[in-house]
């Protein structure tokens, strides 16, 4: 991590009675702020990357809400998901590769354990508002019609688009933004309960209760946010006097428009990021609060977006880095250091051990092991950070598989291609075309020695049909 901390060495024979005051009161305050487990609260937009926020660089929004979060603690440069959002749900929440769990494209094994049983176990209230998609219902799995699947997976409280109906109107669904169906603590709330209202607003509104109502209690909120998924539609900022039916669902066909309606759509999440922030202020647990801002994976392709002077189109799906490279930006008042930027690498199974870590609770043989916390840099401390991540890519989702691992410049791909990303964003010069040197064939060995302790790597594009889906369940630790 690439920041120094300078420790305060106290000479106790120089304190006058003056600091000695001062000092008291500073550790009281600690002791108060540390009497209680910290709150968590976790934010994962959907289908939108690094070139959309002000923060990494962006031009084409103005996202001043989570700028401020990461002018106020960690923006990370480097964090990782998979390319398509059910798998990165899937080991967000178990914190284990997809090699090991991961086998229908929305679903998640109503087995497995998530952060929320472990926060629950912790001792924190539990909830979870968004996008679940995650019963089977593509495939009419066992139990894809349980309603109350979310609050088995270790929430205490639910708000949910597509737990038990999809996008058919006719069939009980409809979409996720204007006069949505949602389940609430699986009950549900039809397209005419609902009528007239935005989604990502209903949804904002129950996490603001959930959180003032457990507010003398740590909380754990994970918020899986609908938005910025197409369709690309009008919001609260831009809808005006149009009607708000599911018909306002419908994106317009021409390109322009779609994008003015995306750019939109990034602003208004923005502002509920802001929302949420604004309300664990009021509520007196701003500096007891760790605020995780992060996205399941890359922007949508027919996006284009301007970064740093040059045009960048959504990579969603594909294994590219538009496709995988997600922003992560952590905020803790008071604790969490501010403005700084880390290189130290990241991927999605290091969230269950960092919440574990927050939480005080130590790992057992029941919890997965793919991950590391990234707390310490929270703290301010140096940590034990990743030399590279792994990706295990098998979507079952008509997209090509595959495997990679990299470092923060360097990927190589389990079929061999080797890139140097910063430099080739787009992939189109593999260096095994030259003669390697230096970092690069210290990286290429290293990276190959990652891939040589993986499980087989999928070669034949998965689908929702697809009879064989191999998982390796017990495989050994992929550790760099």
């Amino acid at each position: 991590m690439r920041y120094l901390t300078m420790p305060i060495k106290l000479a106790v024979c120089s304190l006058t009675a003056g600091m000695w005051l001062v000092f008291s009161t500073f550790i009281g305050a600690q002791t108060h702020v540390d009497a209680r487990k910290p709150n968590i609260v976790l934010i994962m937009v959907d289908d939108v990357s690094w070139e959309a926020f002000g923060c990494y660089g962006a031009e084409d929004y103005k996202t001043p809400n989570i700028d401020a979060l990461a002018k106020q603690g960690v923006r990370f440069a480097h964090c990782y998901s998979t390319p398509i959002c059910t798998p990165s749900r899937v080991q967000i929440m178990t914190g284990q590769y997809s090699f090991r769990n991961y086998t229908h494209f929305g679903y998640l094994n109503p087995s497995d354990k998530t952060f929320g049983h472990l926060m629950q176990s912790a001792g924190y209230q539990t909830a979870i508002a968004g996008k679940w998609q995650l019963n089977g219902l593509y495939n009419n799995l066992p139990g894809f019609d349980d309603s109350k699947r979310p609050l088995k997976a270790g929430f205490h409280e639910s708000y949910l688009w597509q737990v038990t109906t999809g996008k058919q109107v006719k069939a009980g669904g409809g979409e996720r933004f204007w006069s949505p169906p949602l389940e609430r603590n699986g009950v549900m709330e039809t397209v005419e309960d609902n009528a007239g209202k935005y989604g990502p607003d209903l949804l904002c509104d129950f996490l603001c209760d959930f959180m003032d109502r457990n507010r003398s209690k740590p909380f754990f909120v994970y918020y899986p946010m609908v938005l910025v998924h197409d369709p690309f539609v009008k919001t609260p900022d831009t809808i005006e006097n149009d009607p708000r039916t599911q018909a306002a669902n419908k994106a317009p066909k021409d390109k322009d428009l779609q994008k003015e309606n995306f750019v939109a759509m990034v602003e208004y999440m923005d502002t509920i990021v802001g929302r949420l922030v604004t309300k664990v202020k009021e509520i007196g647990q701003e500096e007891n609060t760790i605020i995780l801002f992060t996205a399941d994976n890359g922007t949508n392709r027919r996006i284009t977006s301007r970064w740093h002077g040059q045009d960048i189109k959504g990579g969603k799906g594909g294994m590219k880095d538009m496709g995988t490279h997600v922003p992560l930006v952590a905020s803790w008042p008071g604790t969490c250091p501010s403005g700084v930027v880390s290189d130290d690498l990241v991927d999605f199974t290091d969230m269950y051990p960092t919440f574990a870590d927050a939480a005080g609770v130590s790992l057992g043989k029941d919890d997965p092991v793919d991950g590391r916390s990234f707390l310490p840099q929270l703290l301010g401390e140096p940590g034990h950070p990743r030399e590279c991540v792994f990706l295990h890519y098998q979507p079952y989702w008509n997209a090509q598989p595959g495997q990679f691992a990299r470092t923060q410049q360097y990927k190589l791909y389990r079929d061999g291609r080797f890139f140097d990303v910063p430099e080739d964003l787009d992939e189109s010069n593999d260096l095994n075309r030259a003669s390697l040197s230096g970092s690069a064939t210290v990286a290429k060995k290293m990276l190959t020695d990652v891939l040589g302790k993986a499980p087989p790597a999928p070669t034949e594009p998965g689908s929702r049909t697809t009879v064989n889906r191999p998982t390796y369940t017990d495989w050994p630790l992929i550790k760099d």
